[in-house]
């Protein structure tokens, strides 16, 4: 039996360190020994998201914190624009309405990213809105939206900013401070490298002034009672507690290597599946503005992605996702994300080519591999400004 390679946008493969530290004794979580680890995450929490505001934990899915953030701070009848270009851009529209605010839409082809002049014209048609819902990586079509620039736009026009960082975080430069985030959220399951379970969430200075302001209607996902427990060493209700404990071997992992480090070995392997992907002769979705840490394939005409996805898994053990909604079958998304290394990156090119043949499909590409792998050691050899 082949080893597993787990090439999915979360969950993804988990470091050595990490599973040992899930395999710890119990503590709990009321006690001095469990505030201690609280009170030193914090450094390595506010140090990954780029800002010196708490970060507060909360034990759901990623969807817990994007619900935490719109029921915390906005109020229902809030008019709000929503940039939908995915399937989780959708997600942040079907929350907000579910909260009882009024979304405006902007719908953007999948596989293309958010353009700042439509969203400062949208701000300018309707001037109460009163924030702004956007994903700094769109995990259903691996495209990166330049939150950078849209986060300048609504600070010029007063607007809040909240952005799905999850999968973003870990992986590309998305620092919240810098950028001028109101509130930049994530999950445990993808560039943190932790099972599923832990969400996280920080907010801006006025964007608390704002949350204080909103009467919040949700019990659990509480932004401004989790940081008031936050700032004490606690978490608001009873936590995922070996994943808080397992977070700690990864923020030291962060904390060692250096985010530079982390986000050029990130962009390596990026480039490195992409320069394979088209070495096979085969089209990418996202062409220009790409997130980092999943590559999005177009299949030819006649590939049934799903049985392509099936032989990969049976035939290699390398464990890849398909496609969303109306790309079902029609993508594979490659992950590489996490702890993932050239190396499984190297098998899941080889398994995803083969199987593309055994479903019927072409490619005389005869040196991809190599190419591959001279993309990765180009980008890590290459010196940063």
């Amino acid at each position: 039996m082949n080893k597993l390679r787990l090439l999915t946008p979360g969950p993804t493969p988990l470091p050595e360190n990490v599973r040992l530290a899930l395999a710890r004794d119990m503590i709990h979580h009321r006690k001095q020994d469990f505030k201690e680890i609280m009170i030193r995450i914090q450094d390595g929490l506010k140090y990954l998201l780029g800002t010196k505001e708490p970060v507060m934990i909360l034990t759901s899915s990623g969807t817990g914190a994007m619900c935490a953030a719109v029921s915390g701070i906005f109020s229902p009848g809030d008019k709000v624009l929503v940039v939908e270009a995915g399937k989780f851009g959708q997600r942040w529209s079907e929350i907000s309405q579910s909260h009882g605010l009024e979304v405006i839409a902007l719908p953007i082809e999948w596989g293309q990213a958010a353009r700042p002049r439509d969203v400062e014209n949208a701000l300018s048609r309707f001037p109460d809105i009163t924030g702004v819902l956007i994903q700094a990586s769109e995990t259903s079509t691996g495209v990166m939206h330049p939150v950078k620039d849209i986060a300048r736009l609504c600070r010029k026009n007063d607007k809040l900013i909240v952005v799905d960082g999850i999968s973003a975080v870990g992986i590309s430069p998305c620092p919240m401070d810098e950028w001028g985030i109101d509130c930049l959220l994530t999950g445990s399951q993808k560039g943190m490298m932790l099972p599923p379970g832990l969400a996280f969430a920080a907010l801006s200075k006025r964007a608390c002034d704002r949350a204080v302001s909103v009467k919040s209607r949700n019990f659990y996902f509480n932004l401004l009672k989790e940081k008031e427990k936050c700032l004490a060493g606690q978490t608001h209700f009873t936590p995922a507690i070996n994943l808080i404990m397992a977070l700690d071997e990864c923020l030291k992992y962060f904390q060692e290597q250096g985010l530079e480090n982390i986000y050029r070995k990130q962009r390596a392997m990026t480039r490195m599946v992409r320069t394979g992907v088209r070495c096979l002769g085969l089209e990418l979705l996202a062409l220009n503005n790409y997130t980092w840490g999943l590559t999005s394939i177009k299949l030819p005409p006649g590939i049934d992605g799903v049985k392509l996805l099936e032989t990969a898994s049976r035939e290699y053990n390398i464990v890849m996702a398909g496609g969303q909604d109306h790309l079902k079958g029609k993508i594979v998304r490659l992950g590489h994300m996490g702890h993932v290394d050239w190396a499984d990156l190297l098998a899941g090119l080889y398994a995803f080519r083969s199987a593309l043949i055994r479903q019927g499909g072409f490619s005389g590409a005869r040196d991809y591999l190599e190419q591959a792998m001279a993309a990765y050691q180009e980008v890590m050899h290459e010196v940063l400004d």
